[in-house]
């Protein structure tokens, strides 16, 4: 049975990538549900000239939970493989932090119109972010490099944020 260690990875590989992959999309969910990009008063906010155009944004934050939920699901995998079991609880609990701040950003933003308090939320969402992909870095580059670009969008949309008025 040479096989049976590959076989328990996969099967935990697929496991966490459902559970993950399920609370990726809570939160996808979430923001979507407050966001609301046709209101008349974000259609009055000032944008920075440098604002993609409003269709980039589902692709982007499409793409990137899923990005998310494979990246994060690969490094909870392989800390639980590595017998990293603490690490990998501490990744669960640091992802479930920064899905509440990434879909609360939207509540923020949308909902409260409260600019300041959004901007200040998306710095936290993307010291957040970060602070994951360092995580990911201790078992790969791939995993790394995903919640890196993750990272570095929140990083762009906290700039954002900052300059809407």
């Amino acid at each position: 049975m040479p096989d049976h260690p590959a076989a328990a990875h996969r099967s935990r590989g697929r496991r966490n990538l459902a559970t993950i992959g399920a609370g990726v999309a809570a939160c996808a969910v979430v923001g979507s549900l407050l966001a609301d990009a046709g209101s008349a008063w974000y259609q009055r906010l000032k944008k920075p000239s440098w604002q993609p155009p409003a269709a980039a944004f589902p692709i982007v934050w499409t793409s990137l939970y899923a990005v998310i939920a494979v990246s994060a699901a690969r490094t909870v995998t392989r800390l639980e493989a590595q017998g990293r079991d603490g690490e990998a609880s501490d990744f669960k609990r640091e992802l479930a932090t920064n899905l509440v701040l990434n879909a609360g950003w939207s509540g923020l933003f949308f909902r409260a119109h409260n600019l300041p308090a959004a901007t200040i939320g998306a710095a936290a969402l993307a010291a957040s972010s970060g602070k994951l992909a360092r995580r990911a870095a201790s078992v790969g580059t791939g995993p790394a490099l995903g919640l890196g670009a993750y990272a570095a969008w929140c990083t762009f949309a906290t700039a954002l944020s900052a300059k809407v008025a």
